[in-house]
């Protein structure tokens, strides 16, 4: 099949053991619904790397493009053949409703598209096209690109398969979408980079006052996949927190991970950042910094003292100075009082 061919052109350069893998999809996730006393719902979208690039509208019956801009749509594939009435014939057909409205919730499901992963050196490592679907919160069928065939996924499936295996027109339909959705990710997120902003810093621990929790956080990069580690004389910590992937409204991510340590003990921990937007890895040190600790009270006193005693002394130099000057009742200074009584 196509997709085999291009996963073996791609498929020539041996991994490395100190390669950071990528992984990048494209899927469109449909979503059909009917339930008691109401029409049958449809949603759409698509999702390139956990962004949401296009989503169907049902007032304008028609795709809107997100996020995106035309040199990015640039051999882009086409939406999934199937329209709206086709998901709502479907989920009528599969919940034994003819009438307009049904008396029982019923859900039917679907993902297609396909799923790319490769080494910073742009050698790709796996390859994979699919069109799934669910019904009721179960797998039901699946498209089989290497035998052209469905597989059924449930016993209530079989008769489904039967009649789609016989759409030929229809799969033929599919496999142009998915081979157009291998072409198009293998070649759209080579120029989408962007460049983690790291952060380093650290909070008492809200368990345990003899702790701090240590913090790494990057932000704005883009793709999605990035390792990040804190280590300790250049060893990673053992159970360290990560807070997963998270999206950020420009269409970058960012991820943070936490470990607690020692309050009384700063160490020299840093922060290992990898990337494929990154020519190296980058280590961020830790400046031993807490920015909610509690302030003792001896510290105050310290830095007062600090402060305020070369104000003390030039208070008591000013002081001297004007005491040299006092004056007598006739409001003469000392030097004057002394001259006058001589005349």
């Amino acid at each position: 099949m196509f997709w085999r061919f291009l996963l073996f052109l791609f498929f020539l350069i041996p991994p490395q053991s100190n390669a950071k893998q990528e992984k990048h999809f494209l899927h469109y996730k449909f979503t059909a619904l009917s339930k008691a006393d109401t029409l049958p719902e449809f949603s759409a979208v698509a999702v390139a790397d956990d962004r949401q690039i296009k989503h169907y509208s049902n007032e304008k019956r028609l795709w809107i493009k997100l996020n995106l801009t035309e040199d990015d749509w640039t051999e882009a594939p086409l939406e999934p053949p199937d329209s709206r009435e086709w998901f709502i014939h479907w989920i009528r057909t599969l919940s034994n409703c003819t009438n307009p409205q049904c008396s029982q919730l019923h859900v039917l499901q679907r993902i297609i598209g396909c799923e790319l992963e490769k080494f910073p050196n742009e050698t790709v490592k796996s390859l994979r096209a699919f069109d799934e679907y669910g019904f009721d919160g179960e797998n039901y069928i699946a498209f089989n690109s290497d035998t052209l065939q469905w597989i059924d996924k449930n016993p209530k499936a079989k008769e489904t398969k039967m009649t789609w295996d016989h759409e030929t027109e229809r799969n033929e339909h599919i496999q142009v979408y998915l081979r157009g959705c291998l072409n198009w990710i293998i070649t759209f997120n080579n120029a989408k980079k962007s460049k983690p902003a790291v952060h380093v810093f650290a909070r008492k621990a809200p368990d345990d006052h003899s702790k701090l929790v240590l913090t790494c956080l990057a932000t704005g990069f883009y793709p999605r996949d990035i390792e990040m580690n804190i280590r300790l004389d250049r060893t990673i910590i053992k159970n360290q927190r990560s807070s997963g992937f998270r999206p950020n409204a420009d269409g970058s991510f960012q991820m943070r991970t936490s470990v607690e340590i020692d309050r009384n003990h700063m160490e020299p921990y840093e922060c290992l950042i990898i990337h494929s937007s990154l020519k190296q890895q980058v280590v961020i040190k830790w400046d031993s910094i807490c920015l909610d600790c509690e302030i003792s009270l001896w510290y105050l006193a310290f830095t007062a003292a600090i402060i305020l005693l070369p104000l003390l002394v030039n208070m008591c130099v000013q002081w001297k100075r004007l005491n040299g000057q006092t004056t007598d009742a006739r409001g003469l200074t000392h030097e004057d009082s002394v001259l006058t009584d001589k005349d």
